[in-house]
């Protein structure tokens, strides 16, 4: 007697390999997944902010190295959300064009500006709010500058002038000012 259906009794081994290559692709996914936000965390361990109060009520923001030893932090700048990388060696606080551009800040020609590359032209802008934590600053004056790579902002004098810093035991406490 002839199957009604040929290839009908290989339906369930067929079923069966349709879903352990549908498990794999799955647990790869989730493995992905794991290592991006372990990659994530180990260039950002201040993802989420700790925010606290000193004993005076002063709003604080410790922050933690990442594994190179810099101290990167979310915040705004005129509320849209950025990257921060603490530079006190930069005067100021400074951005790649691309994302000067991104925020719509206005431009105006700047000079030349002294960095690890040399002399290179820059504009300068205003930033309006600038936010890291529950510490911000009005009125900013920022370096954009054109072949700066990546997204982040080097977060400069201009702001840092503005809070207390205090660095003791691997940790970076922001804290605004009496």
């Amino acid at each position: 007697m002839q199957d009604p259906q040929p290839g009908f009794r290989d339906l369930p081994s067929r079923l069966g390999q349709i879903m352990l290559f549908a498990a794999w692709i799955g647990g790869l996914g989730l493995l992905g997944l794991f290592f991006q936000q372990y990659i994530e965390a180990a260039h950002n361990p201040n993802r989420n902010l700790r925010v606290t109060a000193s004993s005076d009520g002063r709003a604080r923001v410790v922050l933690k190295p990442n594994r190179l030893g810099h101290y990167v932090a979310p915040g705004t700048i005129n509320g849209s959300p950025v990257i921060f990388l603490v530079d006190t060696g930069a005067s100021a606080v400074a951005l790649p064009l691309d994302l000067a551009r991104e925020l719509t800040l206005p431009l105006r020609p700047g000079g030349r500006s002294k960095t690890a590359n040399g002399l290179v032209d820059t504009w300068t802008t205003r930033i309006d709010k600038l936010t890291i934590g529950a510490l911000h600053a009005k009125d900013i004056h920022a370096i954009v500058m054109p072949n700066m790579p990546g997204n982040e902002v080097l977060l400069g004098m201009t702001f840092l002038r503005h809070v207390e810093l205090l660095q003791r035991d691997d940790v970076l406490t922001l804290q605004a000012p009496r």
